[in-house]
């Protein structure tokens, strides 16, 4: 009987350290505050406006608007970082994330873009696997990357935990524009840490000089295609293949202008059909034509 009790109390002891030991593994889960991440692993799709204006209104209108994530556009525009900064904070809330299409795929630019607050680095011209490693270790902490702690308003954005979940919310999504960046595809598809692969439409067709439907350049959008699938990446395009490409599940809308030029013409059009429409036409076949 004592050789049992002693037993009975070792028991309960080791059950009482194993239920603590995964009570304080669950506190300290890594939490997941990328909810274009969450989204991505639940099987969704996503979708990000494009802003290259320093206006923290614009910004914060569009990232109320019910996009998953704000595509802040620095390759293509004299955005400073400062202003991005700005944008973010300025709607720190706003249920869609902050991205920052960086100028390129330096540590300069890449670490500065995570410090104000980035979750996902967009790297353009991809066309060689170096670059996205090194892009991937920019963007993470050690032990997965080389990022180096600094200044920044990104503790104030996501807390004091950032640090330890960073590694684990960053997303990098690799552009391929060229045929040059098609042909290494499959190898920048298959490195740790890319999360997306995103087919860039028009810069294809620039490139190459075809068209979309072009069997061509339908051949090198399926031999990208084809890669992020295999790898099991998120795969990426422009928002006008959403209804058309269902294999794709990341798309960068138009930007602010444009949807402030499609606003403005839905709000007369709205009050007056023929707002716009010269007389005697109808705006809508079988209609009354304008007065």
């Amino acid at each position: 009987m004592k050789y049992q009790s002693i037993a009975t109390v070792a028991s309960a002891a080791l059950i009482t350290v194993l239920l603590g030991q995964a009570q304080l593994a669950a506190s300290q889960e890594i939490p997941i505050f990328n909810t274009v991440k969450q989204k991505l692993g639940a099987g969704e799709r996503v979708v990000g406006v494009t802003v290259a204006t320093p206006d923290p209104d614009i910004y914060c209108a569009v990232a109320n608007a019910g996009f998953d994530f704000v595509w802040i556009e620095m390759q293509h525009s004299p955005l400073t970082f400062a202003e991005a900064a700005r944008m973010i904070w300025a709607c720190r809330d706003a249920p869609a994330v902050p991205f920052i299409r960086v100028p390129g795929p330096t540590e300069g630019d890449i670490q500065k873009a995570a410090d104000i607050g980035a979750l996902g680095i967009i790297v353009p011209m991809v066309d060689s696997v170096a670059e996205i490693r090194d892009a991937v270790q920019f963007a993470h902490y050690p032990p997965l990357g080389t990022r180096s702690q600094g200044g920044g308003q990104y503790r104030g954005l996501y807390g004091d935990g950032y640090r330890a979940a960073a590694n684990e919310n960053i997303m990098v999504v690799a552009m391929i524009e060229s045929p040059t960046g098609v042909e290494v595809a499959e190898a920048v598809a298959n490195v740790e840490g890319v999360d997306v692969v995103f087919v860039a439409s028009s810069d294809l067709g620039s490139f190459t000089g075809l068209p979309q439907g072009h069997p061509e350049y339908e051949a090198h959008v399926t031999r990208v295609k084809n890669a992020t699938l295999g790898a099991g990446r998120g795969l990426g395009g422009p928002l006008a293949w959403m209804t058309t490409r269902p294999e794709y599940n990341f798309f960068q809308a138009p930007s602010t202008t444009s949807l402030v030029s499609s606003g403005a013409r839905g709000v007369l059009e709205a009050a007056d059909p023929c707002y716009g429409v010269a007389s005697g036409v109808s705006p809508v076949e079988g209609e009354d034509p304008c007065p």
